[in-house]
């Protein structure tokens, strides 16, 4: 079941699989409790195992209403189930609503396929963000005429 979830309880998959296990407040993004940031979890059995957030960011200019989808994180023991895939597919239909115009992210480059093969445009060369690792940004019309 996806739903929406607080900031907080976003913060356990966001350590285990993004910051290899760093305490929580090296795991909170600014922007995460603004008022038009909203955060997807997936559940099974009762516990989170998929999450995701989405903030405001028109990053791409004149080009409209833009959100950065930030921290998607699976537990490693449901990764390759479709559970990322079906948080952005809930979030592109709400966004989609609110006449959003494009998700875009800065998707880690060992990710790079699975957000191609879901609709995604790479938008840059590779960069590296330190600390991180490697990235491209990655974007995703949410205009149903492109």
């Amino acid at each position: 079941m996806i739903k929406f979830i607080s900031a907080k309880e976003v913060l356990p998959l966001r350590s285990l699989v993004l910051r290899n296990g760093k305490s929580f407040e090296h795991c909170i993004f600014q922007g995460d409790e603004a008022y038009d940031t909203f955060h997807l979890g997936l559940e099974l059995d009762g516990e989170l195992k998929s999450v995701a957030t989405f903030m405001r960011n028109d990053f791409f200019e004149g080009e409209g209403e833009g959100y950065q989808l930030r921290g998607m994180a699976t537990h490693p023991d449901y990764s390759g189930r479709g559970f990322g895939k079906s948080l952005i597919e809930f979030a592109t239909d709400y966004l989609r609503a609110y006449k959003t115009a494009y998700l875009w992210c800065n998707a880690r480059s060992t990710a790079a396929g699975f957000y191609k093969k879901i609709g995604f445009k790479t938008e840059s060369p590779e960069f590296d963000i330190p600390g991180i690792g490697f990235h491209y940004e990655m974007k995703l019309n949410l205009n149903q005429n492109n």
